[in-house]
């Protein structure tokens, strides 16, 4: 066995301590820069959507009500779990063990929310391509409210039900003082793996199928409708492109979503129990995390209003009387 020197311990008076984690000094130099650059982005991009739905009239519809909810837990992640994640990278945990699981708990909750307002979003935008004439009855701002905090609550009730047993005995994963661990077992990764990926994907994946399908039918009924009147004709098909366009940029999102959280998912995958280290920066943990930074940076490339939301927020037009109801959209 490896014996370790004082200073290479969190505790060196402390036999059962853990070590320290270590980096060369350029290598930890490199990751503090990149991740906190990250973190910051994250954060920043988030709260340009959380204002620019919040503060304009025009963006208080149920679909920006579902994206708001997306952007809070994408925020979340960004202003609580990345920054932990920087700071012990280079340091042993002392913050003890009720904290880490907290931690844990915060970060599980935080992504059953993400995962529930994607569902909710493809929903949302199935009931738009696929049942236009009812989508303003069925899906209301009040509807879309209650939603998001009904999966807010489901998120918070299923991950604690999940950790109960970390939560009844903190730290129970942890081999030695300084480290702040979480072991997800086989068959508790697989019930997570299941409700929170399989399931919700698969209902998404359907969704969109239909969506797409059902749009394409579409279009090819109004190109035969000649007869129908210019201007009825014209208008319909700006609303279908604009709805198309909805979903082809929610969809994208789905894609990405997919591609940062697959690896995490690998070892429950592979019939192995899923360890979680916050001291550590795992490539896995911390693609997951970086979905966060990417969701505002697909608004911004594909929706207008985000961009034009933005210039009134940097040029502070959004602190002049009456800009809540500039034109947006």
């Amino acid at each position: 066995m490896e014996t370790l020197e004082g200073d290479q311990l969190c505790l060196p008076q402390l036999n059962s301590s853990c070590k320290k984690p270590t980096h060369p000094k350029t290598e930890a130099l490199l990751i503090y820069v990149l991740l906190s650059s990250i973190s910051l982005i994250t954060v920043a991009l988030n709260l340009l959507v959380i204002i620019s739905i919040s503060h304009f009239r025009q963006l208080h519809t149920p679909t920006n009500l579902l994206l708001l909810s997306l952007a809070v837990s994408d925020l979340l992640v960004g202003f609580l779990l990345m920054p932990v994640e920087i700071i012990y990278i280079e340091a042993c945990w002392f913050l003890g063990d009720i904290l880490c699981t907290l931690y844990y708990v915060v970060d599980y909750i935080i992504t059953s929310a993400s995962v529930a307002n994607m569902v909710l979003i493809s929903i949302d935008r199935y009931i738009a391509i696929c049942d236009p004439m009812h989508y303003p009855t069925k899906i209301t701002n009040r509807r879309a409210q209650i939603s998001v905090c009904l999966c807010w609550i489901w998120s918070v009730f299923y991950r604690i039900v999940l950790l109960h047993d970390h939560l009844e005995q903190p730290g129970r994963s942890n081999s030695c003082f300084g480290e702040c661990v979480v072991v997800i077992n086989y068959i508790a990764g697989m019930v997570d793996l299941v409700f929170t990926f399989i399931i919700p994907i698969a209902v998404i994946i359907v969704l969109y199928l239909r969506v797409f399908l059902v749009a394409v039918s579409q279009a090819r009924a109004m190109r035969s409708h000649i007869a129908a009147p210019t201007a009825q004709r014209v208008g319909n098909v700006t609303m279908r492109k604009k709805e198309m366009k909805a979903a082809r940029t929610l969809g994208i999102v789905i894609v990405v979503f997919l591609i940062c959280f697959c690896p995490y998912y690998y070892p429950t995958l592979a019939g192995e129990d899923t360890s979680v280290d916050a001291s550590s920066a795992a490539f896995e943990i911390w693609l997951a995390h970086f979905n966060s930074c990417l969701n505002p940076v697909i608004y911004a490339f594909c929706y207008p209003w985000f961009r034009k939301s933005i210039k009134h927020i940097l040029t502070l037009k959004i602190l002049k009387p009456g800009s809540c109801d500039a034109k947006i959209l």
